[in-house]
């Protein structure tokens, strides 16, 4: 079996100035791009999540959900972080259904259409490293829903950050994620991804 590395949502509406900021989102960057380039060098795969909504979502505020319009299919905002190095990442699309809210990269399809869990099975992968925004809503689900699917985690504690509307979300998901099963690491606690 083999290891992946995901990315979670690292797009400009979440980071600041965006629509929807994380503070300070846009720190995750140069220390995915270091992620990045170690998994390319072990020849394993790299997934990045992306919001991609409607215009007209329950997701957003004005229909009745949590969050301001952000990610817009098609918008600066929707577009992954310009200083990022994904080079050949496979894009999983999520929240284009406006009845739901969508924050797992579970909910999410690749290019082809393929959902994201078939698309890990095909490719023999059976853990996941994690990093992104927000730890405490898309990072979680993502997490929490590999976990029931029976998939290892472990969550890269120096590429994630949390939105946090009520202090300490973000320690709280962290702390859900270990008693569900999640290790955590960081880049000089992580072992070199085996070379496929």
């Amino acid at each position: 079996m083999a290891e992946a590395l995901l990315v979670v949502d690292p797009q400009l509406d979440f980071m600041p100035g965006g629509a929807l900021p994380v503070p300070e989102g846009d720190k995750i960057v140069p220390v995915v791009n270091r992620y990045v380039e170690r998994f390319r060098e072990a020849g394993r795969p790299v997934f990045a999540s992306r919001d991609w909504h409607p215009e007209v979502t329950k997701h957003f505020q004005q229909y009745g959900g949590l969050w301001p319009p952000h990610c817009i299919q098609g918008t600066r905002g929707a577009e992954f972080h310009p200083e990022l190095d994904l080079g050949d990442a496979v894009v999983v699309s999520k929240g284009m259904d406006p009845e739901r809210d969508s924050y797992s990269a579970f909910d999410g399809f690749e290019p082809d259409g393929t959902p994201l869990e078939e698309g890990l099975r095909r490719r023999g992968i059976d853990r996941l490293y994690v990093g992104g925004l927000a730890t405490d809503y898309c990072v979680r689900w993502t997490v929490l829903e590999a976990l029931k699917r029976g998939l290892k985690v472990t969550v890269l504690l120096d590429a994630i950050r949390g939105v946090n509307l009520k202090p300490h979300d973000a320690e709280e998901a962290i702390e859900e994620m270990v008693r569900a099963g999640a290790d955590v690491a960081t880049l000089e606690r992580l072992p070199a991804p085996a070379t496929a």
